[in-house]
């Protein structure tokens, strides 16, 4: 499955954003990761660095575009595929950035940044909000969400990204964390759930 764009919302859930100290936000916030980001959560020992201050874990409902996006579309008819992912950032270092008015992107694009799952076919926006998404670290559950909790649906959050930069086939949205973002440690265990399924492992390594 092709992957051509990294789209990332940040602060879509009142309780998030709250807990980080920041205003909510009256329009989408959106930044991007490069695709060197990637790494799937596939069982794996995956590198982050451990010489850069805190790294926070943010669990995330990430959609596929699959179809042309024409005027007038629907999520349902553009999103086929969605999986689960991990936004991580390096927190001391976005501070820091944030406090000079610079961009986030060494604090977001760094390697294994964007963790995901393999993708599954898409059910439709109404069914997922019957389902609860999970992160587990070391068997505990640290994050839990549902689509019903976002400040912004994911109809707008499309048309807003589609507007502003454009929304093209192959593209993916990392559409917003819910509250319990914390730091990683090296060895940590993570398991992202849809419900009671597990969707993908991995484990921490620091370098």
């Amino acid at each position: 499955m092709q992957i051509n764009n990294i789209y990332c919302i940040g602060r879509n859930y009142k309780k998030h954003a709250l807990e980080l100290g920041n205003e909510v936000p009256e329009a989408p916030l959106v930044f991007s990761k490069p695709t060197s980001a990637l790494a799937k959560a596939d069982g794996s020992r995956i590198s982050f660095p451990g010489d850069r201050g805190e790294i926070h874990h943010e669990l995330e409902i990430v959609l596929y575009v699959g179809n042309k996006v024409d005027e007038g579309f629907t999520v349902d008819d553009v999103v086929t595929h969605m999986a689960l992912g991990i936004d991580f950032t390096l927190r001391d270092v976005q501070s820091k950035l944030k406090k000079k008015g610079h961009p986030w992107l060494i604090a977001k694009g760094f390697r294994n940044a964007a963790i995901v799952t393999d993708f599954w076919d898409f059910p439709g926006v109404e069914k997922l909000k019957e389902t609860d998404f999970y992160l587990q670290r070391n068997g505990d559950i640290v994050q839990e969400g549902n689509i019903q909790s976002v400040i912004f649906d994911f109809q707008t959050l499309l048309e807003y990204i589609h507007q502003e930069i454009g929304l093209n086939e192959g593209d993916i949205i990392y559409t917003g964390t819910p509250e319990g973002v914390g730091p990683i440690a090296d060895s940590d265990e993570f398991a992202l759930k849809w419900g009671e399924e597990i969707k993908g492992t991995f484990v921490v390594g620091k370098n």
